[in-house]
């Protein structure tokens, strides 16, 4: 039987309604989870902030018919990425630059979080500024990888991704800037969500930034589908915010769907355990009634010029109001000087010049294809505490910068398409490996039923084997 703090979100909350499981009993499970995994993954923070107990107590009463009707994640223990501000609360952003002034608003995500009834137990760790690929900072150590603890859980939303593989809370909110919520979700074996530009509303300036996407992870297809569905929509503090697409919950029907499978994009370098598990995840499509077309995806632009383009881009916003400060991590520092160097060689225009030749290769993919799938990144994990300033190896190809391990900026470029990361497998270090199932711009639904479709094969959570032994 399946323990209580790995259950899925949906089946906790069906248990709830039907008097099976208490809200109560469950945050004891999960804070007991916690207190016996934490100091070996260190990912929540602020788990002492207020008597979250009283919140499930409450939350109990409301299933057992008063104190108002249950709401959608009525009692439900969630992590919030600690980049989504909380009015009166504070927003360190994983830095020593940063001190205990209280936010001044509230994150459109984490509004609908709490007014859905969700237990939001504790928030979730992230490297200085979320500006890299792992989790680890001097303000709050290095966060581990569940399932193997000499690695990281990827970044940013790193400690969202290892809190759900920890069995330490049943969703969690990310952010995307570069693939900060696929990444965690493919290292530590979950699903995450980077919808396309504003379907999740944001907070002033960064709402502008086409390349920003908030969202959600969980460690089910029909759990992020849920949690999804509660965030996503038009919201006033966000004027570019896209209307509500709902993502059904009958999800899974495939049958006659064309995929294009891409063992790689570009140049990216891909290791062969990545590879053979993306094409195990192909085959589970096909055995689910897609058709499936091996593709190969020329971008247009080499994987350095990738580079350029998206570090322009980052280099426009962030390089000039950054300054460099020694109490700021070696990557933060990394991260200033590549962007503020692309930008002064690329310019926006050049960045834009980048962005385009992108576009038109994905876009002749999908002239004829619903989805396009591929590996989440090229290589088998991060170590933890390792901020990779030479670069890293792959696939017996040396990458000067780590980032370019990682598939996901590709649609940080291509904003507008939906990205679902889901399990694929697991390499010889124990790390979970992920792939992106991307659809046409603005179709979400596409992407939700292609991942239900490979986890009903593959089954994923739903297997007890599939377990980090923390």
């Amino acid at each position: 039987m399946t323990e209580v703090e790995y259950l899925s979100a949906t089946e906790v909350l069906h248990a709830f309604r039907r008097r099976e499981l208490s809200p109560v009993e469950v945050f004891d499970a999960v804070a007991a989870r916690a207190d016996a995994v934490e100091p070996k993954v260190n990912a929540l923070l602020e788990r002492d902030h207020e008597d979250y107990r009283a919140a499930a107590i409450a939350a109990a009463a409301r299933y057992a018919g008063t104190g108002g009707p249950p709401r959608a994640l009525e009692g439900l223990p969630v992590v919030l990425k600690e980049e989504h501000a909380i009015e009166g609360r504070s927003l360190r952003l994983g830095s020593l630059l940063t001190g205990d002034e209280p936010a001044g608003e509230t994150h459109p995500v984490v509004e609908r979080t709490l007014a859905a009834g969700a237990i939001a137990h504790a928030r979730g760790t992230t490297p200085e500024f979320s500006c890299a690929g792992f989790t680890h900072s001097r303000l709050w150590g290095i966060t581990r990888n569940p399932w193997n603890p000499d690695y990281s859980p990827g970044g940013s939303s790193g400690g969202s991704a290892a809190a759900l593989a920890s069995g330490t809370a049943y969703l969690a909110t990310g952010s995307d800037i570069g693939g900060s919520i696929r990444i965690p979700a493919s290292f530590c074996g979950v699903v995450g969500f980077k919808a396309p530009y504003g379907r999740v509303p944001a907070l002033p300036p960064f709402n502008l930034d086409v390349y920003c996407h908030d969202g959600v992870l969980g460690r089910t297809v029909a759990d992020v589908a849920l949690f999804h569905n509660i965030v996503q929509g038009q919201h006033p503090a966000d004027h570019v915010s896209l209307p509500a697409l709902p993502i059904p919950e009958d999800l899974g029907d495939v049958r006659g769907l064309r995929v294009a499978l891409a063992v790689t994009l570009g140049d990216f370098p891909i290791e062969p355990e990545v590879e053979a598990n993306t094409r195990a995840f192909a085959d589970a499509l096909k055995t689910a009634g897609a058709v499936v077309d091996e593709v190969t995806v020329p971008l247009g632009v080499s994987l350095e010029q990738l580079e350029e383009t998206a570090f322009a881009h980052y280099g426009s916003i962030m390089a000039a109001t950054m300054g460099d400060d020694p109490r700021l991590t070696g990557y933060s520092r990394q991260f200033l000087a590549l962007s503020a160097a692309a930008f002064a060689r690329t310019g926006i225009y050049g960045g834009l010049e980048g962005e385009a030749t992108v576009q038109r290769a994905l876009a002749q993919v999908f002239a004829d294809h619903d989805a396009l799938i591929c590996p989440t990144l090229g290589c088998l994990g991060f170590e933890a505490g390792n901020e990779y300033p030479d670069g890293i190896d792959v696939a017996g190809r040396h990458l000067e910068m780590y980032m370019l391990a990682t598939l996901t900026p590709v649609f940080n470029v291509a904003s507008r398409h939906p990205v679902l990361n889901v399990p694929s497998g697991r390499a010889p270090n124990g790390v979970p490996t992920g792939v992106q199932i991307v659809a046409r711009p603005y179709d979400d639904v596409t992407a939700f039923h292609l991942g239900a479709a490979a986890e009903r094969e593959l089954r994923w959570w739903a297997d007890p084997a599939w377990r980090p032994q923390i």
